[in-house]
């Protein structure tokens, strides 16, 4: 089958016995960095658009790309990079990936990831293991006591875009949620210095007691137990709350919890901004350590407004820092 271009599937589907004058039909979810979701139809060899998202959506002139690199054990590893058309860096650059519970970061359409790209930035996804762009040993090659991996395929990512001359380390952000909130956690304590600003939302930082609270302890197949002597040290050699240092500039940091979240508790967020404020050197001004707290709202979906207040929250912080200038 003929498909519109590199992007991601979000669906298949095909007629039921019910409706015999739609069979041979099959029906495709489509969606990339530049186009909203859509619905295309494959029939007779041929593939065609069935539906598109309702409204219209003026798309800024951008350039996607999947470069490859080499992570710390000669593991090749791949990542999306949306830039503007000119191309030229280098640029405030805003780099995300997850790297867990086997899920995949797939190209899709993103608002946030444009508005970046509209004003001057590089804004990047990271196909890191323990996800599942490479199958099940892509998955299994980042989890339990490899968690590492993900941290080190993460690490060089960053160090490629800044040899390529996409960015430098003053304009290079970053930026996850929830698993992926561990990961920019582990990233600022383990390479403080290598980031200028980053966002971590709803993120897991107490890796030696977060079977404790909320769904933590359904989660110890991917991370590791505490109760275990050998998977207690996996996570105590990562655990970002346990590594934060006194006497360290640590980078801009944003943290952004959820009162109603019932699978990550904000207290992981609120003990490492507190620890962060005591132990970082950097000046307020310029390397300020903040905490974003939003009642009445959990940690999967929500309504459009808050949506978008959130995303403007985190872009405008993220800019501020590393030079980029959003329209007004």
């Amino acid at each position: 089958m003929a498909l519109p271009g590199p992007g991601s599937l979000t669906g298949l589907s095909v007629a039921d016995r019910d409706t015999p004058a739609e069979a041979g039909k099959l029906w495709v979810g489509w969606t990339d960095f530049v186009t909203p979701s859509q619905v295309h139809r494959y029939e007779n060899g041929e593939t065609v658009l069935e539906a598109a998202a309702p409204g219209a959506v003026a798309v800024p002139a951008v350039r996607s790309a999947q470069r490859t690199f080499t992570s710390a054990d000669g593991t090749t590893i791949r990542m999306f990079v949306l830039a503007p058309a000119s191309d030229a860096g280098p640029r405030p650059t805003l780099v995300t990936g997850y790297g867990g519970f086997g899920i995949s970061r797939e190209p899709a359409y993103s608002a946030a990831a444009l508005a970046w790209v509209e004003a001057g930035g590089c804004y990047v996804v990271v196909s890191l293991r323990g996800g599942g762009e490479e199958g099940d040993a892509w998955h299994l090659a980042g989890n339990r006591g490899n968690k590492q991996n993900v941290f080190d395929d993460f690490h060089a990512a960053c160090d490629a875009l800044v040899s390529a001359g996409t960015t430098t380390t003053n304009q290079l952000s970053i930026m996850g949620g929830s698993n992926g909130g561990l990961l920019v956690g582990a990233a600022l304590t383990q390479r403080p210095g290598a980031y200028r600003a980053v966002v971590c939302s709803a993120p897991l930082l107490d890796m030696v007691r977060y079977e404790e609270f909320s769904l933590g302890r359904t989660w110890n197949d991917e991370y590791g137990t505490a109760a275990d002597p050998e998977e207690l040290g996996w996570l105590l050699s990562y655990s970002p709350y346990h590594h934060v240092e006194p006497g360290t500039v640590y980078p801009a940091v944003l943290f952004t919890v959820f009162e109603s979240d019932t699978r990550v508790d904000p207290l992981h967020a609120r003990k490492m901004c507190a620890a962060l404020q005591y132990a970082t050197t950097g000046e307020l001004e310029t390397h300020p350590i903040l905490l974003r707290r939003e009642t009445d709202v959990g940690h999967g979906a929500r309504s459009v407004s808050r949506t978008v207040a959130l995303a403007v929250d985190q872009l405008v912080f993220l800019a501020a820092h590393t030079g980029l200038v959003l329209p007004t």
